[in-house]
């Protein structure tokens, strides 16, 4: 059984054209809002295997493609122009009246720990949060995720080199780790879990804490 529509639409801006597909719910339901990295869009392995599976689980997902990403370049922009990508779709993701989850990989959940509050969403997911460039532990990002103030689901690769689970800081967060995973969640061909239940693991992480935030919609 199917147990999802999908729909994409342009959304204008102040930092160009962005686009949101939509993986939605078949009865009204939350919103799980994600955005996409600096190395690549939303056919990110993580994004897509919640865009498969949080529908059945009645949340929606909208896939957000910043507007560098939908004009063609190859190289992300500065953090308050992500912030104003991002603040620009947020209209389009609320605009049903239903509650939202902000959340997104890597430089997105970045995006989404920022901007959260303020745009009135109900809790952050980040996944493969970069804590840190890899090998400059001294360049820390914590306060960015320490200062979401909302519940947040913290999913990040247990070889992930941009911070791996045991580098973050106690805090306000809930923390699951995908064994042997990177930053891009793969995991080596030998790997016990494989790649597929490395997945699981961060799908069913990810429906038990929308599913724990309680009667959302």
């Amino acid at each position: 059984m199917n147990d999802v529509t999908d729909a994409t639409q342009s959304v204008e801006t102040d930092a160009g054209t962005a686009r949101v597909t939509w993986h939605r719910a078949r009865k009204a339901a939350p919103v799980l809002a994600l955005g996409h990295g600096a190395g690549g869009g939303v056919e990110a392995r993580d994004l897509q295997a919640l865009a498969r599976v949080l529908p059945a689980h009645g949340v929606t997902v909208a896939l957000v493609e910043q507007p560098w990403r939908v004009a063609g370049r190859k190289v992300a922009p500065a953090p308050k122009t992500l912030d104003a990508g991002w603040r620009g779709v947020w209209p389009a993701l609320a605009g049903d009246g239903l509650p939202v989850i902000a959340g997104g990989r890597s430089a997105g959940a970045r995006v989404a720990c920022r901007t959260a509050a303020g745009l009135g969403a109900v809790a952050v997911l980040a996944l493969g949060f970069p804590l840190h460039p890899p090998g400059r532990p001294e360049k820390s990002r914590a306060a960015e995720l320490l200062g979401a103030g909302l519940p947040t689901l913290v999913v990040q690769g247990g070889k992930d080199p941009f911070g791996r689970p045991e580098e973050f800081p106690q805090g306000p967060y809930d923390l699951v780790e995908v064994p042997n995973a990177d930053h891009g969640f793969a995991v080596p061909k030998s790997a016990d879990p494989g790649q597929e239940q490395a997945l699981e693991i961060l799908t069913d992480a990810v429906v038990k804490w929308a599913t724990s935030l309680g009667p959302l919609g």
